[in-house]
């Protein structure tokens, strides 16, 4: 099955914690899920952390607008931090929803580490 991953992080998350959550997350919707795209705010466009575990999964970062993110909400608590920071209630849920495409379904919803936050879709 291949799966689409919302990433959210704090500035100066390192790719090995980003790395971990989405293994964990994956492995949680099907463990033998194929990430096929992670997914992101605009704002966390370059963010090093996410950027170097798209290259290691060797799969493209996809970037959506705060706008259309906040117009696709996932279930997920909203985040105050979030919120302030980039404009949306809540990135990871909703990036991989807006990644997955029309029909997509949620499979595993926020999951959080110390600095990062992920989610998992299909379509």
């Amino acid at each position: 099955m291949n799966v689409y991953v919302g990433v959210g992080a704090r500035r100066g998350v390192g790719a090995d914690e980003v790395l971990a959550l989405i293994a964990r997350t994956v492995r949680e919707a099907d463990k033998a899920a194929a990430v096929v795209a992670l997914a992101t705010v605009d704002a966390k466009a370059d963010e090093p952390g996410i950027v170097a575990a798209a290259r290691h999964l060797g799969v493209p970062l996809l970037t959506y607008p705060a706008a259309a993110l906040a117009a696709r909400p996932g279930p997920g608590r909203p985040s105050p931090a979030a919120l302030a920071a980039v404009g949306v209630p809540g990135v990871a849920e909703a990036a991989a929803l807006a990644a997955a495409g029309e029909g997509a379904v949620l499979l595993v919803g926020k999951r959080i580490s110390p600095r990062a936050t992920c989610a998992v879709a299909r379509r």
